[in-house]
């Protein structure tokens, strides 16, 4: 596919919470990650405000298995709650993805240099990403690099269809969408010989509005060149 990636993402913990989990003040993770964990992962190793990551598809390559953990969660007006934490335990994904250019901004228009960001996007996927990289929550820590999506056997080849049922897709952002809102997306995913094949954002019937908000705008007034950033350097 045109300004593809593939990289293979592996951590000793992952937490994609099911937000259902969350009410009680406790976290559960979903069995496989989310559209937008994944999408999370590629914008840490690329981002810029012109392009959109897409994710294509996930392989499952290591049998689901889960673990919990008592947690003491930060609470900054005081208390000593502990909290009960369900993590995936030693996880590796094969994951496939594209960037395309974000048509909702047009004063970004100057950047759409598709070969320039795929170049970079290759390199710093061989870097190991310019972000850190997290599975999920920020105290999952993982690490990335190039492979082959179709290499080798993941422990779910042999199973034709496992149902997930109803899970987050992942967010809908003003800046993405042209829309003044934040939005929610789920869906019913279908994993099929250890490969789940993403739909598109836009695909997602099961949309809900979150909260009003605006996008960032990025102009003379917040953007400086990289030349201007090396001239007030030298003048130190």
């Amino acid at each position: 596919m045109r300004n593809s990636i593939e990289f293979i993402v592996q951590g000793e913990y992952a937490l994609f919470t099911d937000p259902l989990t969350k009410l009680g003040g406790e976290k559960l993770s979903y069995a496989v990650p989310t559209y937008q964990a994944l999408k999370g992962i590629v914008e840490s190793i690329y981002w810029k405000p012109s392009l959109i990551m897409v994710v294509d598809a996930v392989r499952i390559m290591k049998a689901i298995r889960m673990e919990s953990k008592g947690i003491r969660p930060i609470e900054y007006g005081g208390g000593n709650t502990l909290a009960n934490y369900t993590y995936l335990r030693d996880v590796e994904y094969k994951v496939r993805a594209h960037f395309e250019f974000n048509m909702n901004r047009p004063d970004m228009a100057h950047d759409r240099n598709e070969h320039k960001h795929h170049n970079i996007l290759k390199r710093s996927l061989n870097a190991g990403g310019r972000r850190d990289i997290f599975l999920g929550a920020r105290e999952c820590q993982a690490y990335v690099e190039p492979c082959d999506f179709d290499e080798g056997k993941g422990f779910y080849k042999d199973y034709p269809e496992i149902p997930l049922g109803t899970m987050v897709h992942g967010f809908n952002y003003p800046d993405e969408t042209g829309r003044n809102q934040l939005e929610v997306r789920l869906w019913n995913p279908v994993m099929k010989h250890g490969v789940i094949e993403f739909i598109r954002p836009e695909q997602c019937t099961l949309v809900r509005t979150i909260k009003e908000m605006q996008p960032k705008h990025f102009d003379a007034t917040n953007v400086v060149s990289a030349d201007e950033l090396l001239a007030q350097l030298d003048s130190f």
